[in-house]
């Protein structure tokens, strides 16, 4: 039986010079092939030798038995490919943007869907709302008020504007009730006047403006008052009196302005009286007298 070696300084036991065990099988007339097993670029690379290995071919003669083959050195665990682990992440990473639109995109449509229900049950709540203030009045209730809204279109709003009038004879005032912005409206201008025909409350105001070429400093005096004929004499209802409104001999003007809220009777009548008449200016836009009802 002949026994194959490996090449010179290749196996560490013939460097050592311990003899290799005889293996194979006799042949007859034919070589046995011996093939070095070729190593990969890796394993080429090491820093360290490995035993080389051999494979060899079976016996020629199938009678004869083999003996069993020496223990081969395990290979080494192959190298991972990194690109794998590279296209896994680029994987995990494009599912995960997937998912978070998905996400983000039921998101929003259940936003939508919110917003759409809170307008229609608004839009429901206005609409019982309207129905249920229609229902709930009574058929004469409603009536009266279509009455009422008719007369209140039909009879126009008590008020009165009257100007001044430079036609003055006597107190107290006399006033213009038709040109330029003067207007009674259910009021009537009698004796100087306005009468009242129905009990109310009523806004009265009065604007006197007083001029002079020369400073005298009397007391100007305004006064708004009532008179009815159920009552005896005359109630003041407004007054205001001015001192000291000019300080020189040129000419000066002074305004006095009375306003307020009294509850009027019917057949009530309101004047306007002055201290003199001939300090007044009578231009319809500085002196003038009205009420209207509330």
């Amino acid at each position: 039986m002949q026994a194959y070696k490996s090449r010179a300084g290749s196996s560490p036991r013939a460097q050592s010079g311990t003899t290799l065990p005889d293996f194979g099988c006799q042949m007859e007339n034919h070589a046995k092939h011996v093939q070095p097993m070729p190593l990969s670029a890796t394993q080429q690379n090491l820093n360290y030798v490995y035993p080389q290995i051999f494979w060899v071919d079976g016996c020629a003669n199938t009678s004869s038995s083999c003996p069993s083959a020496p223990p081969i050195a395990p290979f080494l665990p192959p190298v991972p490919d990194r690109r794998k682990k590279t296209r896994n992440n680029r994987e995990r990473r494009s599912t995960g943007f997937l998912v978070m639109s998905l996400l983000i995109l039921l998101a929003l449509t259940g936003v939508g869907l919110s917003m759409f229900q809170i307008f229609h049950l608004e839009k429901e709540l206005a609409e019982l709302k309207e129905s249920a203030s229609t229902e709930h009045i009574p058929p004469a209730l409603e009536k009266l008020i279509g009455q009422k809204e008719e007369a209140m279109k039909k009879e126009p709003r008590k008020a009165a504007h009257l100007t001044g009038n430079p036609a003055q004879q006597d107190l107290p005032l006399e006033w213009e009730p038709i040109s330029g912005h003067a207007f009674t409206s259910g009021i009537q201008y009698r004796d100087q006047g306005l009468v009242i025909n129905e009990t109310g409350l009523y806004f009265v105001y009065s604007n006197v403006l007083f001029r002079g070429s020369v400073c005298s400093n009397q007391v100007l005096t305004h006064i708004v008052y009532k008179k009815n004929p159920s009552l005896p004499g005359s109630h003041v209802l407004m007054e205001d009196k001015s001192i000291n409104y000019c300080t020189s001999q040129k000419i000066w003007a002074h305004k006095s302005y009375l306003g307020a809220l009294f509850k009027l009777r019917n057949m009530d009548s309101l004047h306007v009286n002055v201290s003199k008449i001939a300090l007044v200016n009578f231009e319809e836009s500085n002196t003038f007298f009205g009420l209207f009802k509330l």
